[in-house]
């Protein structure tokens, strides 16, 4: 049955940007060759491989994906550069991605250098330093919860925002507070929320300290976030589960602010592409045009400046 209805993926026919996706050779990551790691995502077996680019365009084939963002999937540190000028030879070969966000260590003093020569890479476009760090040790990927209120990183962010690249800000809801305290002490600096602020469960608690955290970051004007990962802690994706978030997310950020992501290949650990995008237009179909066209295209062509 799901063939039988697939010409119906993209109803409006609006060109989508998947704004967060990855693609990477097994041997550069040492997470994916070495023994299995705690992940927010679980168990991962059938993503310890290459996903290279021509897999990832099979994935997307029929779903009106016109442009895409890579954002970076754990190099070794001193691969930081490599990752980001192999990316963009995959993109000057096969015109995917469009856009590219490397690894920097903000904490390190030299980080201007590494930006700098990421930089020369015309598809870059910012950073992502994952700062998530949950009371559950198998959440926990930052050193601290407030890591990012140290003031040698925090220099780290001013270089960011001097070059006038975006930050992908990866939080737990319990973390948001001090976040929004980051994110006021840098109002030139965009801000990517990922991952729609990371709701590990429904449990009222839960979707309390998720939505004071999200309405909080929401209010300051230099946030937009990704409707993306949107399954990771269900591990699976349906409408019942992606519907509350895209729903809250968009009332409190406005479509301006929201854009559609995939997670691919990570996703594909649970689902299809298509299902995927299909599970999203769900989502969306009671929305006007206009908020649809923001969140599949428009917001992430803007803020990636994809022309």
């Amino acid at each position: 049955s799901f063939h039988h209805h697939s010409h119906f993926v993209n109803p409006m026919q609006i060109p989508i940007v998947d704004a967060h996706h990855h693609l990477w050779r097994k041997a550069d990551l040492p997470w994916l060759s070495g023994p299995m790691l705690p992940r927010i995502f679980g168990e991962y077996e059938a993503i310890r491989r290459d996903y290279l680019i021509d897999e990832f365009r099979q994935d997307m084939v029929s779903s009106g994906v016109v442009k895409s963002v890579y954002v970076q999937a754990n190099w070794p540190e001193v691969g930081a550069l490599d990752e980001v000028a192999w990316v963009q030879s995959v993109s000057n070969q096969h015109h995917f991605p469009h856009a590219i966000i490397g690894y920097g260590n903000l904490a390190d003093p030299q980080v201007g250098r590494l930006l700098d020569a990421q930089m020369a890479h015309p598809g870059f476009r910012g950073v992502r330093q994952q700062l998530h760090w949950h009371q559950n040790p198998l959440y926990r990927f930052a050193p601290a919860s407030d890591a990012f209120l140290d003031p040698q990183w925090q220099r780290g962010l001013a270089q960011v925002q001097e070059r006038g690249l975006i930050f992908e800000l990866q939080v737990f809801p319990e973390q948001m507070a001090d976040a929004v305290k980051l994110v006021r002490q840098f109002p030139k600096q965009t801000f990517v929320l990922l991952h729609a602020g990371m709701l590990v469960d429904f449990a009222p608690e839960t979707m309390r300290s998720w939505q004071t955290g999200v309405q909080n970051l929401a209010d300051c004007p230099n946030v937009c976030t990704k409707l993306s990962a949107l399954s990771t802690f269900a591990r699976r994706c349906d409408l019942d589960v992606w519907q509350p978030t895209v729903q809250e997310t968009l009332s409190l950020f406005g479509a301006e602010r929201c854009m559609f992501g995939s997670n691919f290949p990570v996703e594909k650990l649970w689902t299809s592409y298509a299902h995927l995008v299909d599970v999203m237009h769900q989502c969306l179909r009671d929305y006007p045009e206009t908020t649809q066209q923001a969140v599949w295209h428009d917001t992430a062509s803007r803020v990636y400046r994809l022309g």
